[in-house]
């Protein structure tokens, strides 16, 4: 298996990655104001998951925010 990629092959990617990216700072635009817009949750404080938004950024921190974190309406 090969594996070499240089940045020339980047184009190649590009129509996949970009709808990619968007979705995810979609994501993670609509998890940090539903958190800085809220007082109570589930599990932890505001801190708490403003940090595992932002640093699990790859779908995983505002997925787990949605799923263990929002307090119900």
């Amino acid at each position: 298996m090969n594996f070499d990629f240089d940045l020339s092959d980047l184009h190649e990617f590009l129509p996949f990655l970009i709808p990619l990216f968007a979705v995810q700072l979609a994501l993670l635009a609509i998890t940090l104001r539903h958190i800085l817009t809220h007082r109570t949750y589930r599990r932890g404080s505001r801190t708490l998951w403003v940090v595992v938004a932002v640093v699990g950024m790859n779908f995983i921190g505002p997925i787990l925010y949605f799923l263990l974190g929002r307090e119900e309406a």
